[in-house]
């Protein structure tokens, strides 16, 4: 009898355990983080990591949610799908509460299948990628492919009057593809021709024979829908074949600088692209939010740092706003529900969700004059 009642009292502690597991550390909301902190997509992992950790600092400093502490944990998946799926699944072990990532698109939509068999909430900071938000537990922060490639091929046909474009992209990336293809239909129904487009694979270093196309082409300019480090290497290419056209391209391109040295950083002035954060805004939660930020981490914060500190904010809504008051009580249902009654006044502008898990917020127009990007 002794035993018996020694083995029920061991069941019942085990079950226990694993119920508060479940719920996190029991003291502290976890908000799980995916992204690349290593590889060619570093860049982009970091700010978001960066501006989440300024977010939760902040939070926790203002008392936390509901008077709960936040914690964050950020795992590293080198932009690679099969990599997000093992950071997914250590973050869950982890007692994660709530899914912030992944940071870019292939890696987002790889966590589709196991995020919606959990039921979990998934915020996408930065995955633009139209399936990264087609189940009804994911939403996302950033603009989609398609909308960015419609928008600038809007306000570079009607509003800066071209009439003739040069396409270069990356035939091995949705986000490239996705942009490209949905520009590519709105430019031709506004009258636009297509003066020459290439393309290159994900792993190419060399763009000399894309660069002698476009210099022959008559373009009025160069529509890059790429992300920031190809579209350095391209620029200085571009600038080596005699290549003397306006470059423009979506959000990707923030933080172009970074990979520019020396003079080669004067090489993207008037570089224009599409973002839902300028560093130089005015605003005065902006102006805070990158003085925090440079004095933390000693950069400029670009729209990816923006994106994960509005991300946390997010996060913190939907939990007010679900009622939830401890880690052991997450309902993932009422998170889910929540996200579509919420709106923030953030950073890359004022925020609310659709039920298809898109974002509804205004587009912004950023340009590279004297080695600043400045909001137009």
């Amino acid at each position: 009898m002794k035993k018996l009642i020694s083995l029920a009292l061991c069941m019942i502690m085990a079950l226990s355990c694993f119920a508060g597991c479940q719920g996190g550390s029991g003291n502290e909301f976890i908000l799980g983080a995916i992204g690349p902190l290593t590889g060619t997509a570093s860049t982009y992992g970091q700010s978001v990591r960066n501006g989440m950790q300024i977010a939760v600092d902040e939070i926790n400093a203002a008392g936390g949610i509901n008077g709960v502490q936040v914690k964050m944990l950020f795992e590293d998946d080198e932009a690679d799908g099969a990599k997000a799926k093992s950071a997914y699944e250590k973050l869950m072990d982890d007692g994660m509460n709530i899914l912030i990532g992944a940071v870019t698109s292939g890696a987002s939509v790889a966590l589709n299948d196991l995020t919606a068999k959990d039921g979990i909430l998934q915020i996408t900071p930065s995955a633009s990628q139209i399936e990264a938000a087609q189940n009804p537990n994911s939403f996302r922060l950033c603009f989609t492919d398609p909308l960015q490639g419609v928008t600038m091929a809007d306000y570079t046909y009607s509003t800066l009057g071209y009439k003739s474009v040069a396409i270069i992209f990356n035939q091995d990336d949705s986000y490239s593809t996705g942009m490209k293809d949905a520009f590519k239909a709105r430019w031709t129904e506004l009258g636009g021709t297509i003066a020459e487009e290439v393309s290159f694979a994900k792993d190419a270093t060399d763009f000399n024979a894309q660069m002698t196309k476009i210099a022959a082409a008559d373009a009025d300019f160069l529509y890059m829908p790429i992300y920031a480090e190809k579209a350095a290497q391209i620029i200085i290419t571009a600038n080596e074949k005699g290549v003397n056209l306006p470059f423009i391209g979506g959000d990707g391109m923030d933080g172009i600088l970074n990979y520019l040295e020396g003079d080669n950083a004067k090489l993207a002035e008037g570089l224009l692209y599409l973002t839902p954060f300028v560093a130089t805004d005015p605003d005065e939660k902006v102006a805070a939010f990158v003085a925090e930020y440079e004095k933390r981490f000693g950069s400029t914060p670009d729209q990816f740092a923006a994106d994960g500190y509005d991300a946390v904010y997010v996060a913190k809504l939907a939990i007010e706003k679900a009622g939830i008051t401890s880690p052991a009580a997450i309902d993932n249902a009422a998170l889910i529900a929540a996200m579509t009654q919420i709106q923030l006044d953030g950073l890359t502008g004022s925020l609310s969700f659709t039920a298809e898990g898109e974002p509804n917020k205004g587009a912004k127009f950023a340009k590279i004059i004297d080695g600043q990007y400045v909001a137009q």
